[in-house]
């Protein structure tokens, strides 16, 4: 997680990091590394679940969406992720302040709890993704099932993920704990070497 420095700081480190390799010819399957992505898990406390929507809509514009979507205001999202329960992503443009925002505006409405070191997430897009993901994936991705704005909580390959679709390219994110980085990337390049795997 994190790389002593010459000077001794500590920086932190992608969970991917040394990772991420092309495989095969081509980009059938193309990933990025989101590593710069703030992640806040949002929880109502009973009964708050309106005040909380109204708190966010007010403070942010963001209306939190009922069920598995992701919508977005500005440079923050939110995604459904269970009853009354939410991951917050917002790019991160220095220190990691989500968490502390998102405290500041919801008062006692909400847990907030920073996941953003706790989380790895890809983005991965490409004429075969959805060819790849189908060999691990428990979800349907056709685009009559799944669409942009759409996201779930599931498993790939055995591993817990969360997964939104970004656009009709199709583009989409994935998020898992960093700790399976490793497994997950090796059933990634696994299944995408077919189709060629670019980074």
């Amino acid at each position: 997680m994190f790389d002593a420095m010459s000077a001794g700081r500590l920086e932190s480190r992608s969970a991917f990091a040394g990772l991420l390799k092309p495989v095969g010819t081509g980009a059938g399957v193309t990933v990025q590394d989101r590593s710069g992505l703030e992640i806040v898990t949002l929880a109502a406390r009973k009964g708050q679940e309106g005040a909380l929507a109204a708190r966010m809509q007010a403070a942010y514009g963001l209306r939190l969406p009922n069920g598995p979507k992701r919508v977005v205001a500005g440079s923050l999202a939110a995604l459904g992720t269970g009853p009354s329960a939410w991951l917050v992503t917002r790019e991160a443009g220095g220190p990691n302040l989500l968490v502390s925002d998102l405290i500041e505006a919801v008062g006692t409405l909400a847990s907030v709890t920073d996941q953003t070191s706790g989380y790895a997430v890809l983005r991965v897009s490409g004429p075969h993704v959805r060819d790849m993901f189908a060999k691990g994936l428990d979800i349907d991705l056709h685009p009559r099932a799944f669409a942009p704005g759409d996201a779930a909580v599931t498993a790939c390959s055995h591993i817990g993920v969360t997964l939104w679709q970004l656009d009709e390219t199709p583009t989409y994110e994935i998020a898992l704990f960093r700790s399976m980085a490793g497994s997950f990337w090796h059933w990634l390049s696994d299944s995408a070497a077919e189709f060629g795997l670019a980074v």
